[in-house]
């Protein structure tokens, strides 16, 4: 007799969950949720597409007694890269050296990344395991970000085993500086224009036709 196929949420619904889920009310949400497919675990051309315009991501590990640790990782939009349906990548660029996320990955491979659009109110949450790659210039050439200060001292890779997409309840609304510096060019070169043309109108007003 074979065992029932894995449902992709059951990474984070453990058993323990799923009895507070029932206790509290939920699980027969999840239940059906699950039943219609649940969550997915290969990355989309919609996931992918977020993954790629993404400047900042946080990525958990835990030690191998539990510990868990959280850092956060930014670059340039595209220094994550999405290799394939189930793996992402990026340039571990050098920091303050405490390498906890390694030592973590060296005895217990269970990461989580999470990543937030704060000016569209999404979030992703990702389950899956990671490896650091070490020794292998031509990768860290390949997840290189062209212009970009940072020095890569190795790479991380990211096997996705689940993700969802939460709701954007109580997400607070934030923009980046770079794109409000774009919004705020874009609508004082308007106004120039619209200044400049008002200009010609008066002045063709105050000109007149030729009187007789």
């Amino acid at each position: 007799m074979t065992s029932p196929s894995p449902i992709p949420s059951d990474i984070a619904f453990s058993p323990a969950v799923k009895a507070i889920q029932t206790l509290k009310g939920s699980r027969a949400g999840y239940r059906r949720m699950e039943e219609s497919g649940g969550w997915r675990h290969v990355i989309t051309p919609d996931l992918a597409a977020f993954v790629a315009a993404q400047t900042s991501v946080f990525l958990a590990t835990a030690s191998a007694n539990g510990q868990p640790y959280i850092q956060h990782r930014g670059g340039p939009a595209g220094f994550l890269r999405v290799l394939d349906a189930q793996t992402i990548a990026f340039a571990d660029f050098k920091g303050n050296r405490q390498y906890i996320t390694l030592g973590n990955l060296s005895e217990n491979p269970a990461a989580y990344i999470f990543m937030i659009d704060y000016a569209n109110r999404r979030r992703i949450k990702m389950w899956g395991t990671a490896r650091v790659v070490e020794d292998d210039p031509a990768l860290l050439e390949a997840l290189s970000v062209e212009g970009y200060k940072g020095v890569p001292e190795q790479a991380l890779i990211f096997t996705l085993k689940a993700w969802d997409m939460n709701c954007p309840q109580h997400i607070p609304q934030r923009f980046e500086a770079a794109d409000v510096a774009a919004a705020l060019e874009a609508r004082d070169q308007r106004i120039a224009e619209l200044e400049a043309q008002l200009a010609r109108f008066q002045n063709a007003q105050t000109d007149g036709p030729a009187q007789t």
